[in-house]
């Protein structure tokens, strides 16, 4: 049925719809790529090394980590059993924690590549490196404690470590040595542009003067001031005067 006169048919509309929806999927795919291409660009060449070993190390566990051997029954008759496991498919502990360590690293790279201003203790440089130290031990303890086999009747199955799991004790390695550069290199934190910039430095006012210590002022110098003249005819130290009669003194006896 068509729409009425002069206006769109309901087919048009839901067309019209779906290719807006995919206008906008498409803007937003664009978005993300040229989001991680812009993170990529900003980072510098050790978390770059970094990126790339946490990658690697997540398309590792899709490697054959674990293989499993021995005699299965099927349909009443005994068979040989060899296949290979990757990480997802013996899953425990050790591949969550690989996993999310991966995942975290990524996501630090890539809000550090975002320019997201946030500060973690002992700063990016010593939290990559222990996270690859944390992948090495996890790795090196599950070949110690392998998964456990099967023994029912007559399956008898047990379970070994592949070389995939070696691969991703090397690139945990590799981890751990991008994290270390980083940290010997002092990558600083970026700051986000939305940050405004200190206020420029003002010189402090000087600290009020407080009341003088007149007591204190021992070195304080006391200006003499010249003795005035003599006034005209006043006496000088030593001379009589005129109207003071000298002193008498009687004549010396004849014998």
């Amino acid at each position: 049925m068509s729409g009425g006169a002069g206006g769109p048919s309901p087919d048009d509309a839901a067309r019209a719809r779906r290719e807006e929806r995919g206008r906008a999927a498409a803007k937003r795919s664009r978005s993300a790529a040229g989001g991680i291409g812009a993170a990529w660009r900003a980072l510098t060449a050790d978390q770059k090394l970094a990126a790339i070993a946490a990658i690697a190390l997540l398309l590792s566990m899709l490697l054959p980590w674990y293989q499993e051997t021995g005699f299965v029954n099927v349909k009443g008759r005994v068979q040989p059993l060899d296949d290979s496991k990757n990480a997802f498919q013996v899953y425990s502990f050790v591949e969550a924690a690989v996993f999310v360590v991966s995942a975290g690293v990524l996501a630090l790279l890539f809000a550090r590549g975002r320019r997201r201003a946030f500060h973690l203790p002992g700063g990016d440089g010593a939290v990559i490196m222990g996270a690859g130290l944390w992948v090495m031990f996890l790795i090196f303890y599950r070949q110690l404690d392998k998964p456990d086999g099967r023994r029912e009747g007559l399956v008898n199955i047990s379970v070994g470590v592949e070389w995939g799991i070696f691969v991703a004790f090397l690139l945990g390695a590799l981890l751990a040595y991008a994290g270390f550069r980083i940290r010997a290199h002092h990558t600083p934190e970026p700051v986000a542009d939305d940050v405004p910039p200190g206020a420029a430095p003002t010189t402090p006012a000087p600290a009020p003067a407080g009341p003088a210590d007149w007591l204190a002022e021992d070195d304080t110098t006391v200006a003499q001031r010249p003795p005035a003249p003599p006034r005209e005819g006043a006496r000088i130290d030593g001379e009589l005067a005129v109207d003071e009669p000298a002193e008498y003194r009687p004549p010396p006896r004849r014998s």
